[in-house]
């Protein structure tokens, strides 16, 4: 029941990649994450992926489907099971929520990040 400042907890790391959980709601975790360069291309069989982007532009890659880029203020729901890849020119801070457990490198082969607490 205490507030958490984003701009902090994201100041708190300087990797990419790699989420940092800052919040716990249910049964999912709120992170943060710094994106820089692509991640692969991958999927979540039994979870949507929810993208929202708090500093920068992210363009989010489909297997079958048009590219789509957004920006601060703006969000992206990746449906279960839809082949996806985010990616980021510049360094972009993005919020994300997935639950808890779910490895952020879905069926990629790329070892899971961490998401330690912060």
């Amino acid at each position: 029941m205490q507030k958490i400042n984003l701009a902090k907890k994201l100041a708190m790391f300087s990797s990419h990649w790699d989420p940092h959980v800052v919040a716990n709601y249910n049964d999912n975790e709120i992170m943060v994450v710094k994106f820089k360069g692509e991640f692969p291309f991958h999927k979540h069989d039994t979870t949507d992926d929810f993208f929202l982007v708090l500093e920068g532009e992210v363009t989010m890659e489909y297997e079958n489907h048009d590219p789509v880029t957004f920006g601060a203020g703006e969000l992206v729901v990746v449906p279960k099971g839809v082949v996806h890849r985010p990616k980021a020119e510049s360094e972009v801070k993005v919020l994300l929520i997935e639950p808890k457990g779910e490895p952020n490198s879905g069926d990629s082969g790329r070892e899971p990040a961490p998401k330690p607490h912060i």
